[in-house]
């Protein structure tokens, strides 16, 4: 069982269609079943969330459950969605060498995904399956209850398709100092090449304003604080989201030097614009609809807290814009995509 609802202080309203029961089947044509099991993982799961969205947890207000794991300060959520099974089982196993528990949150995969996602239940893994796509937003914010529930300080989250050295949580953590929000590794690296952040010393320390959200360390009393992650944006700049709020409240967004993440962006490969190497993601139409419509939302409170950062952040959205529009495949939906994003979604 994934959580145990005696070991939770709460009394809101209680839901119960927020986990699919495993194994059974998202494709319309079979209908959905529902096991006692999955019912007490929903009401714990979902009282958990509203709790934290709302700022009443506190880390270390929940009993600590038996289960004795290596390093019980450190849990880790990989958020999926039609997983590869040979890439989810290596991603899982390398983080279990390290000692960390998993929880692996599905953003309702097709039925197609079961191998997979009983594959790595057979690792004594603990898996959340969703009935309804609704972005990786939430699959986070799962990763968040689950470390609160097990009286975690850090949450490591990973994407599916992300790959991890054998020593990188701790070399993570070794960046770690008073008012860090989260800890990135200073270098992605993609088959395209190597992505670096924009950096500065503080304290000694090196820091960024935002991190990509796979392979970053999370404190989970910085995270509680901030209500979480934004569920409303989807998928997009939800890790730009929360760093901002981070930002806002005073802790630092850290990066562990030397440190390298290999992680898939898109369909990334560098090119060179103006006499400068940058690089075109490959993103869809609608992933482009999407990003430059979350991050003009987020844009006035970016001004506000970074003013640089902000208009770097724009700028390398236009470049984006351009690099779709004049050398990826596909060019033309891909410009009436970013066109998209210019507008706020139609409320419904």
């Amino acid at each position: 069982m994934l959580f145990d609802p005696r070991i939770f202080r709460a009394n809101d309203s209680l839901r119960r269609d927020t986990v699919q029961r495993f194994g059974s089947c998202n494709c319309h044509r079979r209908p959905l079943r529902w096991s006692p099991i999955s019912s007490r993982r929903a009401r714990s799961l979902s009282v958990i969330r509203s709790h934290v969205a709302r700022g009443r947890f506190r880390v270390g207000s929940l009993w600590r459950p038996r289960l004795r794991i290596v390093d019980e300060s450190v849990v880790a959520v990989v958020p999926t969605f039609r997983p590869d099974s040979g890439d989810l089982i290596g991603l899982v196993t390398s983080l279990q060498a390290q000692g960390i528990r998993v929880l692996v949150t599905d953003d309702a995969s097709p039925c197609t995904s079961d191998p997979a996602l009983l594959d790595v239940q057979s690792l004594g893994v603990d898996v959340v399956r969703h009935r309804h796509n609704r972005g990786i937003a939430r699959g986070l914010n799962d990763g968040l209850a689950f470390a609160v529930a097990r009286g975690a300080d850090w949450l490591l989250t990973v994407d599916q398709d992300s790959s991890l050295p054998s020593d990188y949580v701790s070399a993570l953590r070794a960046a770690s100092t008073d008012g860090v929000g989260v800890i990135g590794a200073e270098i992605i690296s993609d088959a395209s090449g190597d992505v670096r952040y924009p950096t500065t010393q503080r304290d000694g320390y090196l820091t960024t304003e935002e991190v990509f959200q796979t392979g970053s360390l999370w404190s989970v009393a910085a995270l509680t604080a901030i209500g979480g992650f934004d569920e409303s944006l989807g998928i997009d700049a939800v890790d730009a989201a929360a760093c901002l709020r981070l930002r806002e409240r005073g802790f630092i967004v850290a990066l562990a030097p030397g440190v390298r993440l290999e992680h898939r962006v898109g369909s990334a490969r560098q090119v060179t614009l103006l006499g400068r190497t940058v690089l075109a993601t490959g993103h869809s139409p609608q992933r482009r609809t999407t990003m430059v419509r979350n991050r003009l939302r987020l844009a006035p409170a970016e001004f506000r807290q970074s003013p640089k950062h902000a208009i770097r952040t724009l700028r390398r959205v236009g470049v984006n814009a351009v690099l779709g529009a004049t050398v990826e495949e596909n060019r033309w939906a891909k410009t009436k995509g970013t066109i998209r994003g210019l507008w706020p979604r139609a409320s419904r």
